[in-house]
């Protein structure tokens, strides 16, 4: 398949459905795979239930994509049920060359945390223009407990980020979002570390502590 990476959409959505479509290979047989957000995801799941009978069920990181899912027809289970899953495929913001990630434009970034932390392999589709030598200029989300958001954002401030409240926007969590503009991440896992012990917040959307172990691209690089 030969696809331009001109930037325009038409391009952009055949990367998206060819990297989700990639992913189906990694799915394996009576199994239950973990399944992440996003318009890229969207793309895998369609490709998932023509095959539908070959697996047991999945684990979804939204209320979203549990709604499509069961639209085709793929039970949904509940992940402390199934316990460790083998394979988790999910989309990306963005993706650094250690294929470390930044997670939540969507807003599911604490159940794609959850669910990539129980998998025995992570697999990440994006289309070409996610790739990033340093991460940052997606801004970053970070879930926050409601009463702890002025707080959190002055701490952030202080560490020299620029957190934008997500306004009239709740998590499956029940939870408020600070997208985080400015940052140049050098280090992904130590602002992970640091951002995570800050009082109110929930979680970070750096997937550097556990970042994918294969990335899928939609102009057909893999690495």
């Amino acid at each position: 398949m030969s696809i331009k990476t001109t930037g325009d959409n038409m391009d952009i959505e055949a990367q998206k459905r060819a990297a989700g479509e990639a992913a189906i290979e990694f799915v394996e047989d009576k199994g239950v795979i973990g399944v992440g957000t996003g318009s890229t995801v969207k793309y895998f799941i369609d490709a998932l239930a023509k095959i539908r009978h070959r697996i047991d069920g999945a684990v979804s990181s939204s209320e979203q994509s549990s709604q499509l899912l069961r639209a085709h027809g793929i039970q949904v289970l509940d992940l402390n049920a199934v316990g460790t899953l083998a394979v988790y495929v999910d989309g990306a913001d963005e993706c650094d060359p250690a294929r470390r990630l930044i997670k939540g434009g969507g807003g599911a970034l604490t159940r794609e945390k959850i669910i990539a932390a129980v998998s025995k392999k992570f697999v990440c589709i994006v289309d070409a223009h996610k790739c990033v030598g340093v991460l940052g200029k997606f801004p970053l989300p970070v879930e926050v407990i409601p009463m702890a958001r002025s707080h959190v954002a002055r701490e952030i401030e202080r560490r020299g980020g620029t957190p934008v409240w997500r306004a009239d926007y709740v998590t499956d969590n029940g939870n408020w979002i600070l997208d985080v503009h400015g940052l140049h991440i050098a280090d992904p896992v130590a602002l992970e570390s640091e951002w995570n012990q800050i009082t109110g917040v929930v979680t970070v959307g750096l997937f550097a502590h556990r970042p994918a172990d294969v990335v899928l691209v939609g102009d057909g690089r893999r690495f």
